[in-house]
């Protein structure tokens, strides 16, 4: 009753689903953020370097949503995003290499999707379709036992797992009682010295909001080069910055050695965002990055996750996942370090908390910066029927 009949491959439309909050007219710092005014690798082509969605692409962050069925009737669900694109692949390929297999063999599972991708996967959109059909199989190993999958895992080591907040408002992570928070940086190289001030300033602006005790972190998107980072670094130190995230592309491992050698001995190099399996990661660790940050809808699912978090490990780096809603949390619960995880405050005038995960019901949300995960089957998450689907054959 644990063989896979079934494995579909849905793209979610949100464009019925009544919007968010307006900016306040008011606030110019937000209404920059709304319009996505964000350094990026695509910041040094001027028509783009306003408009971060259309530097990624319009369709990029299309949610994907896969559904897993055992023959027992029960339906596993696990998320990712790249559109139409990485809906196909599950659907005309790994379903393919899933169905008749038992939703209990995860490494074999695995291993057969991987290898099958290798000749035009290994990272990108195939990682990112391979992990869906992973998490979908967690969540039905979950559904299949009745059984949380925090306890799949081994049991979680905490009772609740603390939060740091990503936007552009870090006094709301502190009223709210984030750990800390995250800010994205909003001017590239390209836009030169007044740039560089300008990300000084709103980092002094940052500060001054929260106090001189809250943690803060610079989200950099891989916009930066060696030299800037490291000016970047320097600037913010004396600030109380504890990291510097994702300066430079993900897979120039040697550009990450020297500038680990050239920022300060006490501010953190995080990496790992787009990185891509543990192979990826070993090679961060190998090039100075202090912090990894796969994330579980991208970097290989769940059971890849397992094998970065010993890369980790073996290699003195610490594990904070990038986003990943329950899907992170069931993970880090589990793991004996202190457990800190990811969570976006985006929508409306950057607020409020909403949904990790708006294609679900069920998400647990935090309370005074931190989460509890409870002992529904699976990942706990339901989803909703108010947000379309459209399946992809």
């Amino acid at each position: 009753m644990d063989r896979i009949v079934d494995v579909r491959a849905y793209v979610a439309d949100y464009t019925n689903l009544p919007p968010a909050a307006a900016d306040p007219a008011d606030n110019e710092a937000l209404r920059q953020w709304k319009r996505r005014k964000v350094a990026s690798p695509m910041s040094q082509h001027a028509d783009f370097r306003d408009d971060r969605m259309a530097a990624i692409g319009p369709n990029s962050q299309q949610t994907v949503v896969v559904q897993v069925e055992s023959a027992s009737g029960h339906v596993g669900v696990g998320t990712t995003n790249g559109g139409v694109v990485v809906a196909t692949l599950v659907a005309l390929h790994l379903a393919y290499l899933v169905r008749g297999q038992s939703a209990f063999d995860h490494e074999r599972l695995w291993d057969r999707m991987f290898n099958s991708t290798l000749h035009y996967g290994r990272k990108g959109l195939a990682l990112h379709a391979l992990s869906a059909v992973d998490l979908a199989i967690w969540d039905l190993h979950g559904r299949i036992t009745q059984t949380p999958v925090h306890t799949l895992l081994g049991g979680p080591v905490h009772e609740s797992v603390e939060l740091y907040a990503t936007g552009p408002r870090p006094e709301i992570a502190r009223k709210l009682g984030f750990w800390g928070a995250k800010i994205p940086l909003t001017y590239a190289p390209v836009e030169g010295e007044d740039g560089f001030r300008a990300n000084v300033s709103i980092a002094e602006q940052a500060r001054d909001s929260v106090g001189a005790d809250f943690p803060l972190m610079y989200d950099c998107w891989m916009s930066l080069d060696v030299d800037y980072a490291a000016r970047l670094g320097h600037a913010v130190a004396p600030l109380g910055f504890h990291w510097i995230e994702e300066p430079l592309r993900p897979d120039d491992y040697a550009a990450h050695r020297r500038l680990r050698d050239r920022l300060p001995p006490q501010m953190t190099l995080a990496s790992g965002e787009h990185e891509y399996t543990a192979a990826g990661f070993g090679l961060l660790c190998e090039s100075g990055v202090d912090l990894l940050q796969p994330d579980p809808n991208w970097c290989g699912g769940l059971t890849e996750l397992r094998r970065i978090s010993a890369v980790a490990r073996t290699s003195g780096a610490r594990l904070i996942p990038h986003t990943g809603g329950h899907y992170a949390y069931h993970f880090i619960a589990t793991r004996p370090e202190p457990p800190l995880a990811e969570f976006g405050i985006f929508a409306g005038d950057c607020g409020d908390l909403v949904p990790q995960h708006p294609v679900f019901t069920g998400e647990s949300f935090p309370v005074d910066g931190r989460v509890r995960l409870g002992d529904a089957p699976g990942f706990g998450l339901e989803l909703d029927p108010a947000v379309p689907l459209h399946r992809v054959r």
